[in-house]
């Protein structure tokens, strides 16, 4: 694939999100060496299905550590239930999600479902929680009528662990289904992530240069696998629920093979109103994408192309980060035969469909700001090359917003419920940060002064190295203290993370 160019991919559907597309060069390793990646090739196994039944679903999800076979041989990660990725969660606008965690773990953990639009205090999105090792605690979502339809995802969320448990294993997919969905003849919850794996299976820690720039599995897995194959008919078209899990890895995708073809139809948040090609979109750590496929008989392949996000103190460490300088085979597709005519002749069947103007998403661009604030993000050195002052690894950086490390017990911003605002985030370092706002999405009003063509929700926004983006967001439903940050989850770790209290 020929490398986009970072100006080109500020015009495309993904706005911001796509960088440079070329390799990068290996990390340091500390504690113990990676072990080979397995046999690839099974068949792929999607993650379990809980579906909500009269408005409402009960779950339980256990947080503990397992022996189960990644990449082929026998590995010791963390997971939900026992799987990696944890169990899909289907829900309707309007029902009540109500989650018991345990946690069998040895250390502290909680729950953030991203993306969903729910009340962050109480037993709701309550990232200020703690629940201790052989503790459990109620968690109770009530989605509002008018949610915006999509897929979201569920991951921890204790600062200072967060990049640690999500690495090892703990996440899954959450889905709002909508009134209108696309005609097609068969979905597929695609949850992308990666891990690295000593010889002996347990999960590696990540390097001290790792966790300032943020740490890249050697193995990239697709619902927990590594190169799985799906199989499937040739004239069928199928739609495909994408999550970026990884901790720190940009994500690019693209059909390799004659025929199949892919069309995005919706980002983190709601649906685009025009389709963008596949390869057009990059997702940040974070991110989703519904995808439709239509599919021709043959074997194509789903392949990651390597995504340069920056570089650490003008390449001393390293060069552009990503482990490694070639695309990668995801998945391959055994397409075969080919039946009656499929679901894709009956076209779109609503996938093009935007939001009406009346709900969360109504477009913010002509709409009245109440009031504009500015942030900026920041990676700073803070002992100096010896170390000593920082509040990053070995004291040697500060990874900041407007300045300040996180600090749970102090308010950040403070805004008015019924109010929109302008916010634009800055970013004078070295290395792309996606920005994450809980609970509110935003509107992507540009990026280093390139506009969207259309409307563009997102929950995750990429703010380029040296660059800005500008978002307007409506605080509508819910009032409450939660947080914004970096979702390279080790610089969130490390303090990027600020505090936001609606009132």
């Amino acid at each position: 694939m020929r490398p986009v160019s970072r100006r080109t991919a500020l015009t495309m559907g993904g706005l911001g999100l796509a960088t440079t597309v070329i390799g990068g060069t290996g990390l340091w390793r500390e504690l113990t060496t990676p072990g080979a990646p397995g046999d690839p090739g099974g068949e792929l196994v999607e993650p379990e299905v809980l579906a909500s039944g009269g408005g409402r679903l009960d779950v339980q999800l256990q947080a503990r550590v397992d022996t189960h076979e990644v990449a082929g041989r026998s590995a010791t990660t963390m997971g939900y239930n026992g799987g990696v990725p944890g169990p899909t969660l289907r829900l309707r606008p309007g029902d009540l999600l109500r989650i018991e965690l345990d946690n069998q773990l040895d250390h502290v953990t909680n729950l953030h479902v991203h993306g969903l639009h729910v009340t962050p205090e109480g037993d709701g999105d309550n990232v200020f929680v703690e629940v201790e090792p052989g503790a459990s605690r109620q968690y109770e979502y009530q989605l509002p009528k008018d949610h915006p339809p999509g897929v979201y995802w569920y991951h921890p969320h204790h600062h200072g662990s967060v990049a640690d448990q999500l690495f090892a294993g703990l996440y899954g997919a959450i889905v709002v289904e909508e009134d209108d969905p696309p005609a097609v003849d068969r979905e597929r919850v695609l949850v992308v992530s990666d891990i690295t794996l000593s010889q002996d299976g347990s999960v590696v820690g990540p390097s001290m240069p790792e966790r300032m720039m943020g740490r890249e599995g050697e193995l990239l897995l697709l619902d927990g696998q590594v190169e799985p194959v799906l199989t499937a008919r040739g004239g069928d078209r199928e739609r495909w629920r994408v999550v970026n899990a990884c901790s720190s890895r940009f994500v690019s995708l693209r059909l390799s093979g004659e025929g199949s073809s892919a069309r995005v139809v919706g980002r983190d948040v709601g649906r685009l109103p025009t389709p963008v090609a596949l390869e057009e979109i990059v997702l940040a750590p974070g991110n989703r994408m519904d995808v439709l496929v239509d599919l021709a008989e043959g074997r194509t392949e789903l392949v990651a192309v390597p995504v340069d996000r920056g570089q650490m103190m003008g390449g001393m460490m390293g060069g552009a980060v990503g482990p490694e300088d070639s695309e990668r085979v995801l998945a391959s597709l055994d397409v075969r035969g080919g039946g009656g005519p499929s679901a894709g002749e009956a076209g779109d069947g609503g996938a093009g469909a935007a939001p009406g103007p009346d709900g969360l998403l109504a477009d913010l661009r002509d709409a009245q700001v109440d009031r504009r604030r500015q942030l900026t993000m920041e990676m700073s050195m803070g002992g100096g090359m010896m170390g000593g002052g920082g509040r990053g690894p070995g004291g040697m950086m500060d990874l900041t917003i407007d300045g300040r490390s996180f600090d749970p017990d102090r308010v950040d911003q403070r805004v008015r419920l019924g109010t929109v605002e302008e916010w634009t985030i800055g970013n004078v370092g070295p290395m792309d940060h996606p920005f994450h706002l809980h609970v509110w999405p935003m509107q992507v009003l540009d990026v280093d002064g390139q506009a969207p063509e259309e409307v563009l929700w997102l929950d995750v926004v990429n703010v380029p190295a040296g660059g800005s983006v500008t978002v307007r967001v409506r605080f509508a439903d819910f009032g409450g203290r939660t947080v914004y940050h970096c979702h390279i989850l080790d610089h969130e770790d490390l303090g990027m993370m600020g505090t936001i209290e609606a009132e």
